[in-house]
This record gives C-alpha cells, sequence and structure tokens, in this order.
C-alpha cells in the first residue's frame, strides 16, 4: 500500500509520533488482532496489561506510517498487519507476552459465517431439553436426537463441524442452544519485534511442562554420557569414582584377589556358593 507521508492532519501526526516514541522507549513492539472483542472484555484485558503493556489501538495505515518513518528492520512489521490490528508495547520478552495474552483468550459462541479453529464435536447423552422442535432442529444440523425418559439425548458423540470450516446460521444455532463455545476470543499475537528479531505465534507456543520435562531428560541423559564414558566434570566425578570402586570391588570378589577390603566379600560369596551346593546335594 502507498503511503502519503506529507500534509498529515494534526492528530494523524499526533498519532504516528506516540506510535514511535513508544517504539523507541520499549523493548517489543508487537501486533495483535482484536477483532470480535466485545467492548467489557477489552476494558478488562486493559486493566489485566496496565503496569506490564501498553495497548495503543489506531488506524492500520498510521501503523504503516509510523514504521515506514522509522525505517530498519522494525518496518517489517508492516509486512504482518491484517485484519483488526493493534500495537502492544512491553518490556517483556515474547514468550512472557504470549502466554499473558493467551490467558486473556475465552470462549464465545459461534456466529454464522465464522470458520471453526477446532473440530468441534456434539458429546453423547442427556440434554436440558424437554420434548420439542429442539429435536428436528438438531438432526437437521446432523446431531442425533431422540427423546429418552422425557429428555432430549443426544444418541452418539458426533464431530459436526471440522477446524477451518465455515459454520453456517443453523449449526451457529443448534451450538448456542447446546452452549458449545468453539470460538477463542482475545488479543491474538500477530508478530513480536524484540531486541532486533521477529517472533510468530508458532515460536513462541511453548508447552512449559513438556519443556521443562525435556530439559530434565537431557540433564538426566548427558549425566549417564558423562559416567559411561568416564568423562569427569565438577558434576559426575564422585559418580564415576564411586561406579570405579564398585567395579573394582566385583572384580577383586570374582577372582578371589585377597585384599583386606573385599577379603569379607569372598569368604561371603565362598559361603553362599556353599551352601546352595549343600541344598542341591540334600534334595539329590
Amino acid at each position: 500500500m502507498a503511503l502519503y507521508t506529507a500534509h498529515l492532519p494534526q492528530w494523524k501526526r499526533d498519532e504516528v509520533e506516540e506510535i514511535k516514541r513508544h517504539a523507541e522507549e520499549y523493548k517489543l513492539v508487537g501486533l495483535v488482532d482484536f477483532q470480535g472483542i466485545p467492548a467489557s472484555q477489552m476494558q478488562q484485558m486493559r486493566r489485566n496489561l496496565r503496569g506490564s503493556a501498553v495497548l495503543k489501538m489506531t488506524r492500520n495505515t498510521l501503523i504503516e506510517h509510523a514504521f515506514a518513518e522509522m525505517g530498519g528492520e522494525i518496518e517489517g512489521i508492516n509486512n504482518h498487519i491484517e485484519g483488526h490490528s493493534a500495537l502492544i508495547f512491553t518490556n517483556e520478552n515474547p514468550f512472557r507476552l504470549y502466554k499473558k495474552l493467551q490467558e486473556t483468550m475465552t470462549k464465545m459462541a459461534a456466529k454464522p459465517g465464522e470458520v471453526s479453529p477446532e473440530d468441534i464435536t456434539v458429546p453423547k447423552g442427556p440434554t436440558s431439553f424437554p420434548p420439542g422442535p429442539i429435536v428436528g432442529q438438531l438432526q437437521q444440523a446432523g446431531i442425533p436426537a431422540a427423546i429418552t425418559g422425557g429428555k432430549v439425548v443426544i444418541r452418539e458423540t458426533k464431530t459436526v463441524v471440522k477446524e477451518g470450516e465455515v459454520i453456517n446460521a443453523k449449526m451457529a444455532d443448534v451450538l448456542s442452544k447446546l452452549d458449545i463455545k468453539p470460538i477463542d476470543v482475545g488479543l491474538s499475537l500477530q508478530i513480536a519485534f524484540y531486541e532486533g528479531t521477529f517472533f510468530e505465534p508458532k515460536t513462541l507456543a511453548i508447552d512449559e511442562t513438556e519443556y521443562f520435562n525435556n530439559l530434565v531428560l537431557a540433564a538426566q541423559q548427558a549425566f549417564n554420557l558423562s559416567v559411561n564414558a568416564v568423562i569427569p566434570t565438577a558434576t559426575t566425578a564422585g559418580a564415576i569414582i564411586g561406579k570405579a570402586v564398585r567395579e573394582a570391588r566385583n572384580l577383586g570378589v570374582e577372582a578371589a584377589i585377597y585384599e583386606k577390603d573385599i577379603v569379607e566379600l569372598i569368604i561371603g560369596r565362598t559361603q553362599r556358593e556353599s551352601l546352595a551346593v549343600k541344598a542341591i546335594v540334600e534334595e539329590n
């Protein structure tokens, strides 16, 4: 999109300068999509972010103006502007910001024409509906329903909308009546620019539990490798020495080498073997 850079009205000039000022003050500049967020929820999100981030809602063209004027790597943010974009400024690292924004997400009922972000499944079981027209409405939407014991019952679990499919009006109405809310609503991070690097959401979506477990496993494997390969470190030197002592002791016992530290072990082994032989003889 071509940008007109001269003769901006003063209020637009002020907006551009505010964006540039925030971009210079904060370590992270991000784009978020706020489409579909009710005003009351947006106000709550602003309160939740207060003190840790600044949310700036303005026109996309003014965002483009600001970063085009700044130039350099940060101008690449303009390549990610899409839909109803807003700016977020913070000194948090991008992983922490992404997690915080994910925590703002809530589930909402689907509207006709919306694209399903996931498979929508209607579970098997009783509903709260009394017998009536709802049975026909469910069946027309492809949901197997029947009347049992004076209640409307879903006869089997069924996926009614696949991820990426458009939710039609009939399906949206039925899902709303079943209180199924498949749409995530919240500030969705589009891109983050942090200390000269761009971070996409797919890079930031980390399962912290899995990540921690992988670190623990890697540490355990590195420890075992160091011990088994006899590569001493400050952490593994004690384990390596202990392993060497045990192996030397076992070798001494197996080879019947009479040293003061293993004589008792050799005698004990001999006694166990003689008892075993005695038991075999007595059985025969």
